[in-house]
């Protein structure tokens, strides 16, 4: 175990960033000293996804938030180019900007059972230490004990203890806009006042 900082990716489409995110984020920082930043990445609007806002907005909403806490920070890395990033391209990336610092990746129990199909895999857990968030009924330990490539690897992935089991999601979100129904408590102030001053998420 080397005694390097982390700096940890939470990538996602963040349409629209909520409090389970940011909240989740705060709770890396709690759980785990080593951790001297989160690095929030949405995805490209080019990521094939139904209904993903465009990139500004949904950039604009991150950077509302992630300005005011010195320990967030975000990066259009995914954003810049003409395809969505692989996520091991993603974790290279951050990796040469951040040569000193250990690289951990933050995923969804939901994402750590698809994780074996993902482009370059084994390299991807082999390299980076992976932490879980479990979602619903997940437990890690299962996911892993159903899949060699975890198991061989299990060293290198961590589950977020007392985790933030929230059901609601940006998706129940937008729903609920489009439905004309307030969302104010779901999500930071900041982020309350830019979607209805930019009418977001309206048909």
């Amino acid at each position: 175990m080397n005694n390097k900082k982390s700096i940890v990716v939470f990538g996602g489409s963040f349409n629209p960033p909520h409090n389970s995110h940011f909240s989740t984020a705060q709770q890396v920082l709690n759980q785990y000293e080593e951790v001297e930043k989160v690095i929030f990445i949405p995805v490209n609007k080019k990521y094939e996804k139904d209904g993903l806002l465009e990139n500004e907005h949904r950039y604009n909403m991150l950077k509302l938030v992630t300005d005011k806490n010195e320990n967030f920070i975000l990066s259009n890395i995914d954003m810049e180019g003409n395809r969505s990033l692989y996520t091991i391209e993603t974790l290279e990336e951050i990796q040469k900007q951040y040569k000193d610092k250990n690289v951990w990746f933050l995923i969804g129990s939901d994402n750590l059972k698809e994780l074996h199909t993902w482009k370059r895999a084994e390299e991807l857990v082999s390299r980076y230490k992976v932490l879980v968030m479990e979602r619903n009924e997940d437990k890690i330990e299962e996911i892993i004990e159903q899949n060699e490539l975890l198991k061989y690897y299990i060293e290198n992935i961590r589950k977020l203890e007392e985790g933030i089991r929230s059901n609601f999601s940006s998706t129940y979100i937008r729903t609920q806009i489009k439905k004309q129904k307030s969302v104010r408590y779901l999500m930071p102030d900041e982020v309350y006042e830019y979607i209805k001053t930019n009418n977001l998420y309206i048909e």
